[in-house]
């Protein structure tokens, strides 16, 4: 459950009118079409590094690294917004400045989430049932003034509806923050799937609820102008001491997201860094196995972009930056079925014709309609923080490449250590492994091949990988023949070994 229909349902009025409650409906559709993308890459890659995991199985690593971190980027500008949507429903309480509140919770929920994934856990689910509560309470308000204010009046499909769609998309973007959790989710192949459709399904249909509850007790121009919807709902509904109890839900349903937005933004950087992607200092653990690092530097952010204090262009940002994630999402999908036709699938986009799911395709087809309905400063932003995340790819992999050659000169000798995909398939034909039959991608294999060289420069002794490229894809096939992720597993216990050992003071 988002907290968008909190915080953005007076400002989607004043965009769709009356057919605010169609937007919604529109908006839970089209996010359905990339959820069955989202699930079956999920059922095949349960990991950290989500949407960076699943494009990098297909893309170059740089356009991987920008996926990531666009995703990043957009989860601390939620953080921020839904920060701000708190600090607008506290400042009705407490009358605190709603930048002060907003830095405020961005701090509590920084302690709850250091405290580590299993307490973090434990209060989102405390935390969301309260906030289911307080819509299924919205809806019932609702029903005896249903024919109060028309529903259908002056509803144009055009414009103003589409425009408002883009805008509420804000308050689907929670179901793809599943799959940050997977390597924490027991049965991942089938939980994270079943996940992901269920509570993009429950959540339509409460969001679409509430925004005709919200019109009928209110009207459109009722609605449109207030700032705090939902509270003003129930006030105009039952009275004021209702007002006061859908305000607290509001701040919770508000803290649940924010808590939401900060806990995905770390867990795809510390899916990054297992990859090589990010630095490993990024992903050091503390001892509740939270990654500190990458929480911290969250948190600073979005408590940078809460000040700017608007909330609707936030929201605008945070969808562009999702938007462009779900393009990559959906390639992607296409992409694997047509090299991987073979590749075990626990679960599958429905409808295909020959290779190509078509959900997948009218994914696409919809965020190409959605996206230019945002407004340009929106679309400008998100075009920065894509070029600036380009600049720290440059300069991650210049850093990468310079340590390479100071440790390769510091050995005495230069010893290759990467090797490109060109090479992986040279080698792959000739072993005659077809990606497409095996259960491991050609990454996969290229990575395996690039830690065998490593393990060789270690002991040179052992070191028979450097003249035969085809020998090296060899022994790491049989460790890929047993395990498909061996590598990921490989690293990702290298890390955390490394980072155990960092926390107690060892070297």
């Amino acid at each position: 459950m988002g907290a968008g229909i909190y915080v953005l349902l007076g400002s989607a009025t004043e965009v769709a009118g009356t057919g605010v409650w169609l937007s919604f409906l529109i908006a839970g559709g089209c996010s359905a079409l990339t959820a069955l993308s989202y699930a079956e890459l999920a059922s095949m890659f349960p990991a950290a590094g989500a949407e960076y995991e699943y494009t990098r199985r297909v893309a170059a690593p740089s356009v991987a690294f920008l996926v990531g971190w666009i995703m990043i980027a957009g989860l601390v500008v939620a953080a921020s917004t839904v920060a701000l949507g708190f600090a607008t429903y506290l400042e009705g309480f407490t009358h605190v400045p709603v930048r002060l509140g907003a830095l405020g919770l961005l701090g509590v929920l920084l302690a709850v989430s250091l405290a580590g994934i299993g307490r973090s856990t434990r209060v989102t689910v405390l935390l969301s049932l309260i906030q289911v509560g307080g819509l299924v309470a919205i809806i019932v308000m609702g029903l005896s003034h249903l024919g109060a204010h028309s529903l259908v009046s002056g509803i144009s499909l055009g414009g103003p509806v589409i425009k408002g769609a883009a805008l509420v998309f804000f308050a689907f973007i929670g179901f793809d923050e599943v799959i940050t959790l997977s390597e924490e989710t027991a049965s991942p192949t089938r939980t994270v799937p079943r996940a992901l459709l269920l509570t993009l399904g429950i959540s339509t249909a409460l969001y679409v609820g509430v925004a005709i509850a919200g019109l009928s007790v209110l009207g459109t121009s009722g609605l449109a102008r207030s700032t705090q919807p939902l509270t003003d709902v129930a006030r105009a509904a039952v009275g004021p001491g209702a007002g006061s109890v859908v305000t607290a839900v509001a701040l919770i349903a508000t803290i649940n997201t924010t808590l939401l937005c900060l806990t995905a933004a770390s867990r795809l950087s510390y899916g990054m860094v297992s990859t090589g992607a990010l630095p490993p200092s990024i992903a050091e653990l503390n001892a509740r196995k939270a990654p500190w690092r990458a929480l911290v530097l969250s948190v600073i952010l979005a408590a940078g972009l809460a000040m700017l204090g608007n909330i609707t262009f936030a929201a605008s940002v945070t969808d562009v930056a999702v938007f462009l994630v779900f393009v990559a999402v959906n390639a992607t999908v296409v992409v694997l079925r047509i090299r991987q036709p073979h590749r075990l699938r626990p679960f599958r986009v429905p409808w295909s014709v020959g290779r190509v799911p078509l959900p997948t395709v009218a994914a696409l087809g919809t965020v190409g309609f959605l996206l230019p309905s945002l407004e340009v400063p929106s679309l400008l932003a998100a075009a920065g923080l894509c070029a600036l995340g380009g600049v720290v790819y440059a300069v991650l992999a210049l850093r990468a490449a310079r340590r390479d050659t100071i440790s390769s000169e510091a050995e005495g000798e230069m010893r290759r250590t990467h090797i490109t995909i060109k090479e992986v398939e040279q080698a792959a034909a000739r072993l005659r492994i077809d990606f497409s039959a095996v259960a491991f991608s050609a990454d996969e294999l290229r990575r395996g091949m690039e830690v065998e060289l490593q393990h060789g420069r270690v002991d040179p002794d052992t070191n028979v990988t450097d003249d035969s490229l085809e020998l090296t894809a060899k022994i790491a096939l049989v460790h890929l023949q047993e395990i498909p992720d061996y590598y990921t597993r490989l690293a990702r216990m290298e890390h955390e070994a490394r980072a155990y050992w960092r926390s107690r003071g060892a070297h």
